[in-house]
């Protein structure tokens, strides 16, 4: 048994207090110094009281900000009942939320796992299998994008073929064709007798918040029907409300065969998900796949009070109203500093704002954390602004005002 001055009785609490972060915890990330120990809707305040204006969320995490009533009141609820039983067994909650999820989109089938990699892993999985039952093993290449983003997993760091993120992992897992972006003509080219699907964010999030016009999406349905490809959509990020609709693809009119989900479905809550057609996941049968804390009752019941918020009437076509007035307010923000911001970019409440080269993202970002406002660094020197799906117009203005006076200080330096 721990004795009263063993490492067991270390607080909760002391490294709060300590002059940095712990080393104790593995140093994979490059975290900024400040802790947080409660949050208010759009509000983050850290141990020392001070308020910060949140627009990383989590990373497109809390759509519905922090402490949502009905969020802790169905994770509570939940809690008090039951919390595990793993999926040996029926599961309430998972299927009620399969079937909402279902009846909201394109899919007949959904799988539950606990994060974005999971699922992004899942709907290759499920890609290759349809084609062997299909009688046709040979066809097990995925054509992804250069600038995706996956996950971080074996799979799907190769599959992005991002070499920062693969560097020191070999040898890389094969079976990805990886494009550049918006090359036309490199895809037509890469289909071939070995070709199982295409995989693309319709919004590269970590790429840049590069958008795929709607058209474009259009033709990758239509390329994918020519050829007998399954058409997988990674809308981690961009999915869940964030454009304004359910999943970003609707703007286009499409269906794809395969969709992964995650961040936003759980609030903050660790939930993905790959949802299928009846078609693509016919080769997922016992024993194909698997997890052990997917969709269990605690993540699925924050899963259904996230799309009992979402899903209200009138919900998302608040979501697009805010959404032409942050545009509106970035826009200003572009004008009032045209020799620092060269572009903005996005759609719904995922934005980017691309800096010059001569000055790094992350300077900005962490310009804008010493003003008390959260943003997120991207790909292409893109700072991101993804706020809370129910953020508030006078939270929207202030965060232009805070990013403002982050850019400006910038500049003075650069």
């Amino acid at each position: 048994m721990p004795t009263a001055t063993s490492k067991a009785t270390v607080s909760a609490k002391s490294h709060v207090a300590s002059s940095g972060p712990s080393p104790a915890v593995m140093g994979t990330y490059a975290r900024q110094d400040v802790v947080f120990e409660r949050g208010e809707g759009s509000w983050l305040i850290s141990t020392t009281g001070e308020k910060y204006l949140d627009f990383a969320s989590g990373v497109a995490v809390n759509v519905l900000g922090h402490a949502h009533p009905h969020l802790v009141q169905a994770l509570t609820a939940q809690a008090a009942m039951l919390w595990h039983t793993s999926n040996l067994y029926r599961v309430a909650n998972q299927e009620t939320l399969a079937e909402r999820l279902c009846a909201a989109t394109f899919a007949d089938k959904v799988f539950f796992c606990n994060s974005g990699a999971e699922a992004c892993e899942g709907a290759i999985k499920t890609a290759r299998r349809y084609h062997h039952v299909c009688g046709h093993p040979e066809r097990n290449r995925i054509i992804t994008f250069k600038g995706a983003f996956h996950g971080r997993t074996l799979a799907t760091i190769a599959a992005a073929g991002n070499e920062k993120y693969m560097e020191g992992f070999g040898p890389d897992m094969p079976g990805f064709d990886c494009l550049p972006f918006g090359d036309h003509d490199a895809l037509t080219k890469a289909i071939g007798p070995a070709t199982a699907a295409i995989m693309v964010e319709p919004i590269q999030g970590e790429g840049g918040i590069r958008t795929i016009p709607n058209q474009c999406l259009v033709g990758l349905r239509e390329l994918c029907d020519k050829h007998g490809l399954l058409l997988i959509l990674d809308e981690v990020q961009c999915g869940v409300g964030r454009t304004g609709r359910l999943f970003a693809h609707e703007w286009a009119g499409i269906k794809p065969d395969l969709m992964a989900i995650a961040k936003g479905i759980g609030g903050g809550f660790p939930v993905g998900a790959f949802l299928g057609t009846t078609e693509a996941t016919k080769g997922m049968v016992p024993g194909t796949h698997g997890s052990t804390f997917g969709g269990n009752p605690l993540a699925t019941a924050v899963g259904n009070a996230v799309l009992d918020v979402v899903l209200e009437p009138g919900f998302l076509d608040a979501v697009q109203r805010k959404a032409l007035y942050l545009k509106q307010a970035l826009a200003r923000v572009h004008d009032e500093n045209p020799g620092l911001v060269e572009e903005v970019r996005g759609a719904g409440l995922l934005m980017g704002v691309r800096i010059n080269a001569k000055v790094p993202a992350g300077d900005v970002v962490k310009a804008c954390t010493a003003e008390k406002f959260l943003a997120v660094g991207a790909g292409d020197n893109v700072v991101r602004i993804i706020p809370p799906l129910n953020v508030s117009e006078a939270e929207l203005a202030e965060a232009a005002n805070r990013l403002g006076r982050a850019l400006k200080s910038v500049a003075k330096v650069a």
